[in-house]
This record gives C-alpha cells, sequence and structure tokens, in this order.
C-alpha cells in the first residue's frame, strides 16, 4: 500500500458539494421566495437579509443537514455563497434569532413557493390508468422522545414526538404542503382546513381530475362533504368501523355481496353499500349527500399453514369511494396509498428532519415548510438527471429517493475556478456519468 503526502493548497479551491449549483438555480428561478423575503420587514444597514437566512437554510437541507450549526461550516465557503446567491452566509446565531422572529411571515412566503416552484418548473404530474392524479394524504410521526421542545407530547405510535400531516401530489410524489402538528393532536383535528388548501393547490396545478386516498383517521361526514365540494375530485377514504358489529357485516356481505374462494378454507365477500347523510349548512339550508361504500370480508376457516381453526377467523375492511369502478379496482388503487410512507421516510432520514432542530414550535413549523420546499428540489433535480439510460445509477425507476439524489448529484466533487471574470466548476475526468447528468441537470436549468 502507498502512502500519501497530505498538503494543504493556499490558493486552490475545492468543494464536495457542487449540487448547491443545482439548488440556487431552482430557487432563484423558479421560486418568488427572494423577492418576497425582502417585504417582510426593514433591517438594519449592513445586516444580513431575510432571503439569505431563508435560502441557506434550504441550501442546508437539499446537502441533507437540518441542524442550525451546520451553517457555521459554510461560513468562509466561497461557492455555497455564490452558487445560492447570497450576499453572504449567515451565522448560526443569526440563522436562529431571524427564524423565530418572523417564523410566521417566513412559513408563509415558504408555502407560497412550493407551489410556484412546481408551476414554475415544468414538473412533471403523472396520473394513475384511471386519468386520475393521485393527491395522498397521511399523518406521520417524528420520535423527539427525551427533549423539551414545544408540541411534544404523546403520539399513536407510542413514543414522545411530533404528528406532523403531509399531502403528496402524483405519482412523482410531490410535497404540496406539510403542517407541523403536536404529537398528540387528533389526525381530523383541523383537517378540513389543510385538505381544502391542498386540493386547491393541486387543482391549480393540473387540469386533470384529482383521486384523493385517505386512511382510516379523516373517516367522518366532514370529510366527505368537503371533498364532495370540488370539481375534478374523486377520493377513496379508509373506512373506520366504529362500533360496526363483524357478524352482522359478515352475514349481510355473503348474503348480498359477490363471493369468491382464493383458496381452500379461505372465502372473500365484496359488498358495496350506499349511505346518505343529512345536514344543515350555515345559511340553513338542509343539505343530502349519498356515499359509496365498498366492504371486504374474509372469512377463514383454515389458516394458510393448512391448520383448521376452531372458529372462523374474520376480517373487515371498508373504504368509501366515489368512484363507479368495480370493488377490486377501488381497493387496489387504495393500496398503493402506502407508497406515501416512503415520502416520509425520505423527509425524516434522507434530509435528517426526524429531530427538529429547534425548542420553538413555530420555528419547527418553518422548519417543515423549508423541508417541503427543498425535497421538492431534490426530487425534481432527481427526475431530471437520475432517471433513463445514461445516469449513473443502474436500475430503472419512475423516481429516485432523495437521499440518492443527494449522494450522486449535491456531494459531487469539483474544483472551482476564477478566471477572466467568470467562474467555472471542473470535475475529475473520472466523474463519468454523474458528470453527465450534472452537466444535463444543470443546462436544463440555466438555459432550459
Amino acid at each position: 500500500m502507498k502512502r500519501f503526502i497530505i498538503e494543504k493548497s493556499e490558493d486552490e479551491f475545492y468543494t464536495s458539494h457542487s449540487g448547491a449549483a443545482l439548488i440556487g438555480l431552482c430557487l432563484n428561478r423558479y421560486t418568488p421566495l427572494t423577492k418576497l423575503l425582502y417585504g417582510v420587514s426593514k433591517l438594519k444597514k449592513g445586516a444580513i437579509a431575510h432571503a439569505d437566512v431563508v435560502r441557506g437554510y434550504i441550501g442546508l437541507l437539499c446537502l441533507g443537514k437540518s441542524d442550525f450549526a451546520a451553517i457555521e461550516g459554510f461560513r468562509q465557503d466561497r461557492f455555497f455563497r455564490d452558487a445560492l446567491g447570497l450576499a453572504e452566509v449567515p451565522s448560526e446565531p443569526t440563522l436562529r434569532q431571524r427564524m423565530k422572529e418572523h417564523a410566521q411571515a417566513f412559513r408563509t412566503i415558504v408555502n407560497y413557493s412550493v407551489t410556484e416552484f412546481l408551476q414554475n418548473s415544468g414538473a412533471l404530474f403523472s396520473a394513475l390508468a384511471t386519468g386520475h392524479v393521485p393527491l395522498d394524504i397521511d399523518v406521520f410521526t417524528m420520535d423527539n422522545s427525551g427533549t423539551k421542545k414545544q408540541g411534544v407530547s404523546r403520539t399513536y405510535m407510542g413514543f414522545d414526538g411530533f404528528a406532523p400531516i403531509a399531502a403528496y401530489l402524483a405519482l412523482e410524489g410531490w410535497l404540496l404542503e406539510i403542517e407541523h402538528r403536536e404529537g398528540s393532536q387528533h389526525s381530523q383535528k383541523n383537517f378540513i382546513p389543510f385538505l381544502a388548501r391542498v386540493l386547491h393547490k393541486a387543482l391549480k396545478l393540473t387540469a386533470e381530475p384529482l383521486l384523493v386516498r385517505i386512511d382510516s383517521a379523516h373517516d367522518a361526514w366532514e370529510t366527505r362533504i368537503e371533498l364532495a365540494g370540488h370539481e375534478r375530485v374523486d377520493y377513496i377514504l379508509k373506512w373506520n368501523p366504529r362500533g360496526q358489529g363483524k357478524t352482522l357485516w359478515h352475514r349481510r356481505a355473503f348474503a348480498e355481496g359477490r363471493i369468491s374462494e382464493p383458496r381452500p378454507g379461505k372465502r372473500v365477500a365484496l359488498l358495496s353499500v350506499r349511505d346518505t347523510h343529512q345536514w344543515t349548512d350555515e345559511v340553513g339550508t338542509k343539505r343530502e349527500l349519498t356515499c359509496r361504500r365498498v366492504v371486504r370480508v374474509i372469512e377463514r376457516t383454515i389458516d394458510k399453514k393448512g391448520q383448521l381453526l376452531l372458529e372462523p377467523d374474520i376480517e373487515m375492511e371498508g373504504w368509501w369511494t366515489s368512484l363507479k369502478l368495480p370493488a377490486e379496482k377501488i381497493i387496489t388503487l387504495y393500496e398503493d396509498h402506502g407508497t406515501s410512507e416512503q415520502f416520509h421516510s425520505e423527509l425524516k432520514t434522507d434530509m435528517d428532519l426526524e429531530r427538529l432542530p429547534a425548542e420553538n414550535f413555530e420555528v419547527n413549523s418553518l422548519v417543515m415548510a423549508c423541508a417541503a420546499l427543498a425535497y421538492n428540489i431534490l426530487r425534481f433535480i432527481g427526475q431530471l438527471g437520475l432517471l433513463g439510460d445514461k445516469t449513473p445509477v443502474r436500475h430503472s425507476a419512475k423516481r429516485r429517493r432523495l437521499k440518492t439524489v443527494i449522494q450522486e448529484l449535491m456531494y459531487l466533487a469539483a474544483r472551482l475556478i476564477a478566471t477572466g471574470h467568470r467562474l467555472y466548476l471542473r470535475f475529475s475526468r473520472h466523474s463519468g456519468l454523474s458528470f453527465a447528468a450534472f452537466d444535463r441537470v444543470y443546462r436544463r436549468l440555466a438555459y432550459g
């Protein structure tokens, strides 16, 4: 084994995170972030601009760093500053203080910029085979045990933390909005305003019909009423059989439903029923809504190992839907809703957001809003550079995990060269397909 001579250059500049150049293009070309943040409040002469604070933090998130202290490693990084278009990289105290002072105003602007980015960038919104663009809404948990952060409380997963709710659009999984919530907050609390907001955003972004998929925590007539009040919106809402007896549904399903026998000792009954709800609206008008409910009852008298059961094992599930498709198709369409669990994982793991960085609840709400924008930027870069044949990732896929985007494009090493009043990024001759992908994305963002 050869030994290396370790030296430090006095004049050459290298960067391990050339992907910051792609982040800066996305932020500054496709969002109104800079313009809107300048109008938040007046600053003292010489103070770091609001835009530099927020863009600097989003740049950190795109590199998989969520802790405020991580910004200190970029204070003297000329490339990070120029790539993001910052006049100056903020210090950790400035980042913390500014985000706390203007948390609500910054969050409103960042949330607006999320939708603007998806619209201005030309992001693709792929549809299902039915022609619907899926909109998956789900609550997930974030373990912040052992901390005294505001809002940390017992979650439904049995640990202390937070329980935010997120909405993902299309097969690509674009993150429309994420609402930060206390760990003990019930899923349905304040859900209708959130649902109305994300429906408005989704309908603005695509002209195709939406298929909203929601789990049983939101099974309420108010949810179905809100969904029914929008054009171009269909839904599949998991039924929560509160207080419903399995015996009655078992009897009804096998008497009225369609029965199949996948194997000896296992029978499946599918039943579609309609339920009507009457209510009085805000102006005193009596209203009525009829919804279809698909119910599946599984009866097992022999388990999968061939063992006879003393008593039949009864399993019951149901889904509310506005679709007129066969029951089997409804169930299959809802099963794909589970993909959103992967998106949660990418936020928490790939972007290092499991344990939030601030003590203040409003600041963490702002962090989550910034994470939504960073998430979409990484997803967009991955769609542009890491799909197809000529990419550094060999296996085929419809989208790339954020971790893959960070590893392959964000942390691609390069040398920064300043000459003739121009800046060059020079990559290694061994960069190969990684360079080709980076070059393709950069040209699309800068000139496309």
